[in-house]
């Protein structure tokens, strides 16, 4: 089973770089995660040449990993100035038929909402378990990155918009504590129920956090008030390409999502 899923993601990031890779880019943006080995591994398989080149990482995995590639890593604070990327790659943990995603299982959602936020476009690519109907149907929480002072604040405001029990992630050697962020901040992760679209309450649902139940923007804006909340793992809104229209650069919705099936097959998803 972990060869196929491994097989899967391999699949869906051949698929995605192969249909979205520009022409002599410039500036891309990689994320972070398993999936994202693949999808630098397609991109040397391309054999385009990247020597002028600079991959933007979401954090010291993905700068690892851009490096031991022999790719030309750059810091996202070390963009010149009015630079927008060409394209981002990034995984997620689960991503709903709208292609709302939630990220930050792997700690490093603030830097991965900066990367796809300033790319002309975000693609999404997983294996075919993160692909479900509403956001928190199967990844049980939403990541939240705090300020390490803020925490019971952040914990009590959540319980009172209907978390039941958010909990600070630690590490899984107890004796280190906390699991902190490349910012130094904490990550809490807050359950709440399955995650409703604007499609349901179109059809009559609330969403309006009444009873706990949220729509997924209406939330996301909810916990971006919560004083201390750097980040919330909730990508929704406009996509890179809706938010150039608008008149604003790069949009947390990615414009497509590959996911590796397990037949071998992979499933693409985009917004309309």
């Amino acid at each position: 089973m972990a060869s196929s899923v491994e097989e899967a993601k391999r699949n869906a990031a051949c698929e995605a770089v192969a249909n979205h890779y520009p022409a002599d880019a410039k500036y891309v943006g990689i994320g972070s995660g398993t999936t994202i080995v693949y999808v630098v591994e397609a991109i040397k398989a391309l054999g385009v040449d990247t020597s002028n080149t600079r991959f933007v990482p979401t954090g010291y995995q993905s700068n690892q990993l851009i490096s031991n590639a022999g790719l030309v890593p750059i810091a996202f604070d070390a963009l010149p100035k009015g630079v927008v990327l060409d394209i981002a790659f990034d995984g997620a943990d689960e991503v709903d038929d709208d292609l709302n995603c939630i990220k930050g299982g792997g700690a490093c959602l603030f830097q991965e909402k900066l990367v796809a936020m300033q790319a002309k476009k975000f693609i999404c690519v997983a294996d075919s378990r993160k692909l479900q109907p509403r956001l928190l149907t199967s990844w049980p929480t939403i990541p939240i990155e705090v300020a390490p002072l803020a925490v019971n604040r952040v914990v009590a405001r959540l319980q009172a918009l209907g978390s039941p029990a958010p909990v600070l992630r630690t590490s899984t050697v107890l004796k280190e504590g906390p699991i902190k962020t490349d910012q130094g901040f904490f990550i809490v992760d807050a359950p709440f129920p399955p995650l409703l679209l604007p499609s349901d309450v179109a059809a009559g649902k609330d969403g309006s956090g009444k009873d706990g139940i949220w729509q997924v923007e209406k939330l996301a804006k909810e916990l971006r008030l919560i004083e201390g909340v750097l980040e919330v793992g909730l990508f929704f809104g406009p996509t890179g390409p809706q938010a150039t229209e608008a008149g604003t650069v790069g949009g947390q919705k990615p414009i497509a999502a590959y996911f590796g099936m397990p037949d071998g097959t992979v499933e693409v998803r985009k917004v309309t």
